[in-house]
């Protein structure tokens, strides 16, 4: 796959980050939040759990990722449903609330990873009790299906996590991956420990042009979209917007747009990033005749915030690590496409 932007690091952040005070009043997610809540950032000797809330993945399948984990100086705690299978799932939503809930609730646990995406964190959400987490809140990493649980975070705690990919993503063996399996895998790695984020893409002749800055949240569109009018439905007002997806038709693409913009949740962006669209072809005389292009842009042509698309994030090779909850400056423009931490 062609590579489309590449990340820089542009300077650690000292120490570990305080729980803003300011962000004290969450409740049921009817208040906006004040500023974001970031976890303390992790040093080495610190514990990772991993984790599997959707499908099922072997202890064979995570030890790669495992390995990195360790090489990166982090000590690994593997949960139960490891190894485990209901069907699609990493065991029952039992085994898998209980796993992730023990993860959310040991203090020694300073971020969870989550194995895979697939299916079934929606099961288990609305049955997770969140008070220890949001005592002491940790990072909770992963994309696609996992976009429930960031969601599901911003909405109602305000806590920051990161989109990135997971355990299914690393190479097999390191010393074969390419540099873009590196250097998005190493992103995590980087955004844990507590480095400012900068993103790089190549300017895409469709961006419409613009600088802007807010709290970034998204994920999944389709995930994003099935939580409409739940308790974990995004509130978009005032931030950066970040969607991908794969697998779709173009007029499924189209619904799922329309949805956001009908909604609302298009009309007081700050911005918008569109990431990897995998489009799932028509065939016969089912063509939709539009391209993701053009089927964005006139969702938000009443608009005037910064659009960009092919972002490094979404179901490919060139998935990076991002901040979700965390303020960044977009700007897009004829020559430059970047998203920095802030």
């Amino acid at each position: 796959m062609k590579r489309k932007g590449f990340i820089q690091n542009i300077g650690a952040i000292a120490g570990l980050a305080a729980v803003s005070p300011l962000a004290a009043s969450v409740g049921t997610g009817t208040e906006e939040l004040t500023a974001p809540i970031i976890p303390p950032y992790l040093k080495k000797g610190d514990t990772i759990g991993i984790t599997s809330p959707a499908g099922y993945i072997t202890l064979e399948e995570i030890k790669p990722a495992i390995q990195v984990l360790e090489l990166w100086g982090y000590r690994v705690k593997i949960g139960d449903t490891i190894g485990k299978r209901n069907f699609t799932f990493g065991g029952t939503d039992e085994e898998r609330k209980n796993d992730l809930q023990q993860m959310l609730d040991d203090k020694n646990i300073k971020a969870v990873l989550c194995a895979r995406g697939g299916y079934g964190a929606v099961r288990i959400v609305d049955q997770l009790n969140w008070t220890a987490f949001k005592q002491s809140p940790k990072w909770v990493i992963g994309f696609s299906d996992i976009t429930v649980l960031h969601c599901h975070i911003n909405r109602n705690m305000g806590i920051a996590s990161i989109h990135s990919k997971m355990c299914n993503s690393f190479p097999s063996v390191w010393a074969n991956a390419d540099t873009v399996q590196r250097d998005t895998i190493n992103s995590i790695q980087q955004a844990l420990s507590g480095i400012t984020m900068q993103y790089k893409a190549t300017p895409h002749p469709a961006n419409r042009s613009g600088t802007a800055s807010g709290v970034l949240v998204g994920g999944n569109l389709k995930t994003i979209e099935s939580l409409a009018a739940s308790p974990s439905d995004l509130r978009t007002n005032n931030k950066i917007l970040f969607v991908e997806d794969t697998g779709e038709y173009m007029y499924s693409m189209d619904r799922m747009f329309w949805n956001l913009q009908r909604s609302g949740k298009l009309e007081n962006l700050k911005g918008l990033i569109v990431g990897g669209f995998k489009e799932k072809k028509e065939e016969g005389d089912d063509e939709f005749g539009k391209t993701l292009q053009d089927v964005v842009l006139e969702k938000v042509k009443q608009y005037n915030y910064p659009v960009c698309f092919d972002f490094p994030v979404g179901h490919q090779r060139n998935n990076y690590a991002l901040k979700c909850g965390v303020m960044h400056r977009l700007i897009v423009n004829a020559s430059e496409v970047s998203l920095k931490e802030i």
